[in-house]
């Protein structure tokens, strides 16, 4: 028995097929399955059950899963608290970011991590809905990730700061002669907004129903960078985190009254390894900003947008 056929049988668990399984870990078909014939051949029992809607573990293959597990996630963790040990810390570092989520911060500490560990790839996942990012982390499929809440305890949700949201308005908007402002002057506002799943669009929502308002949807889009543009353009107010606002447009924003934040949570897979542990340090020593806002309180404590 190898570590790697615990891998296969692991995927085959998650995915519920051999096929799945095979693309999700860049495998061809006939060796993953030769290689789970084989194990369930070393270890004389079925870990599986074929059923018309996919393979479910058995009883014992229930059992033996979650020792695998054990024995694949310290088997990472040495080899990585090795490399790290030699200062040559290679491998892949999966990172997911809810969406316009450490815009300016991510990048600078993604920069120092590799200047650090040369060898280590990353991989960079922008994901709109807070649900499915919940359910990311859930299953360990991700090293880390930067999200607005969740109820993970605290050795693995560290809360780094909170994200400021501004309006974004078209070049000749009344309101852009003012400082900041009230959410009642944008009663008759149009929106440029996000997926109905996204944090972002929680958010929004949750603002105007608390002054009141009724949102009227102009358009929706996925990206940050596409509502700034086409608010920009005058299809509609775009409310966005004031860092995924470029240089060249934030002459176009404007605070908001109240002030709306949201916090910025950082979120390791449990038994974390030098990697992930060296982005979150490099992440801590970025500047975010922090507020004590209700919006941001609440939504610290648990309370998942989305």
């Amino acid at each position: 028995m190898t570590l790697r056929q615990y891998e296969y049988a692991l995927a085959v668990a998650a995915e519920g097929s051999v096929t799945a399984a095979a693309e999700r870990l860049h495998v061809a078909q006939p060796s993953m399955s030769q290689q789970i014939r084989s194990l369930e051949r070393d270890l004389g029992v079925s870990l599986f059950d074929r059923t018309p809607t996919g393979l479910v573990p058995t009883a014992v293959g229930r059992a033996f899963l979650r020792e695998a597990q054990v024995a694949v996630d310290a088997a990472r963790r040495a080899r990585a608290t090795a490399r790290a040990a030699a200062d040559d810390l290679d491998g892949e570092l999966l990172v997911s970011v809810q969406m316009g989520f450490g815009t300016r911060q991510l990048p600078r500490a993604l920069a120092a991590l590799r200047r650090r560990y040369p060898r280590l790839e990353v991989t960079v996942l922008e994901e709109p809905s807070a649900t499915e990012l919940d359910r990311m982390c859930r299953r360990g499929v991700l090293d880390l990730a930067l999200m607005a809440a969740c109820d993970q305890p605290p050795d693995i949700a560290h809360h780094l700061g909170d994200e400021e949201l501004v309006v974004v308005l078209h070049p000749g908007h009344p309101q852009l002669a003012a400082d900041r402002i009230g959410l009642s002057d944008l009663r008759e506002q149009s929106w440029v907004r996000f997926d109905q799943d996204s944090a972002l669009d929680a958010v929004l929502r949750k603002v105007l129903r608390d002054n009141e308002l009724t949102p009227d949807t102009a358009a929706r889009v996925s990206q940050t960078a596409t509502a700034v543009r086409l608010a920009a353009h005058g299809l509609g107010a775009a409310f966005v985190p004031a860092s995924t606002v470029p240089h060249e447009q934030r002459h176009l924003t404007r605070p908001v009254s109240p002030a709306a934040f949201q916090p910025v949570i950082a979120v390791l897979r449990e038994g974390a390894g030098p990697a992930e542990t060296a982005l979150l340090d490099l992440l801590r020593q970025e500047t975010w900003p922090r507020s004590a806002s209700p919006l941001a309180a609440s939504t610290a404590a648990g309370r998942t947008a989305g």
